[in-house]
């Protein structure tokens, strides 16, 4: 049976804080798309965590999924449904879809044969739900490789988006684009290695895994986010980075406990929900939501 690991107080209420010890942190509306695992499988591997030869439960893929889907209901979030396609069980991963930001909607062009039939599935989502649609032209895996923090774009390269991605994104939205390359596969998405925080301008917040990731992106990191939170191996070994906030609360992976006791200090509300069985084919609660800014 899933679960969600709660802190001891209910998502509306605010934490106890001690002036002088934390921030104080403020949730902020937000809409997302997601889709139900109704097809999820694991029948080739495209990554590390993906083994064809370990069985798989799609009943409790989707119990697992609704418990994030309930989650986000109850923290009051906008939720958006794309239908689910036979023969595509990565589509759950709707985080991969695209990247929406004030209305543009850039679409994914996916490295793997696999997925490649997911990027026009999501575009046409968008253009039916009223997004201006821009077809990529460069191969790109959507919000799973680019995280908006403030006025900036964090743009992951290495095994799935090509870094001539990056240009494209400056040309269509108009923003800062900074290059992160990633070296560890098993962090092959930007969004398995980083966790945006808070993606308010002016107070930046985020977690990263500093071995998910080149010498040269290490430093940049720290040079842009001094008091960023640094996960550990343990708990960036269950998708414990892959997670996703509002500015105060934080859905993230139930094992990541060391990261839960990080966001509490530093005055977030973490909130763990169990997605055992989506981590077999290596996504997590970020995987799985794809942020509609509109």
């Amino acid at each position: 049976m899933s679960t969600v690991v709660e802190t001891g107080e209910q998502p509306g209420e605010r934490p106890a804080q001690q002036p002088g010890t934390r921030p104080e942190r403020r949730a902020t509306g937000r809409s997302v798309l997601m889709c139900r695992p109704e097809h999820f499988t694991v029948a080739y591997r495209i990554n590390p965590w993906m083994n064809p030869a370990m069985p798989t439960n799609t009943s409790l893929a989707l119990a697992q999924w609704q418990v994030l889907y309930d989650t986000y209901e109850r923290l009051g979030y906008e939720i958006e449904l794309i239908d689910p396609i036979t023969g595509l069980p990565d589509m759950v991963y709707a985080a991969n879809g695209g990247f929406v930001i004030d209305g543009i909607a850039y679409g994914a062009s996916f490295t793997h044969p696999e997925r490649q039939p997911e990027g026009p599935a999501y575009m046409q989502w968008f253009a039916e739900a009223g997004f201006d649609v821009r077809e990529p032209v460069e191969v790109n895996e959507g919000e799973g490789d680019f995280l908006l923090v403030g006025d900036t774009i964090l743009a992951g390269t290495g095994f799935r988006s090509h870094s001539r991605s990056h240009d494209e994104l400056t040309k269509i939205f108009g923003r800062e684009v900074v290059t992160l390359r990633l070296v560890n596969p098993s962090f092959y998405h930007l969004d398995t290695a980083v966790a945006v925080l808070d993606a308010t301008p002016g107070q930046e917040h985020i977690a990263y895994l500093p071995s998910a990731f080149d010498e040269a992106s290490v430093a940049l990191l720290r040079e842009r986010y001094p008091d960023a939170i640094i996960a550990t191996e343990t708990d960036a070994a269950v998708l414990g980075l892959n997670a996703f906030s509002d500015g105060r609360n934080v859905v993230i992976a139930s094992r990541a406990a060391d990261f839960s006791r990080q966001l509490r200090e530093h005055g977030y509300h973490p909130i763990g929900v169990d997605l055992s069985e989506l981590l077999l084919g290596g996504g997590g609660v970020k995987c799985c939501t794809l942020e509609l800014r509109r």
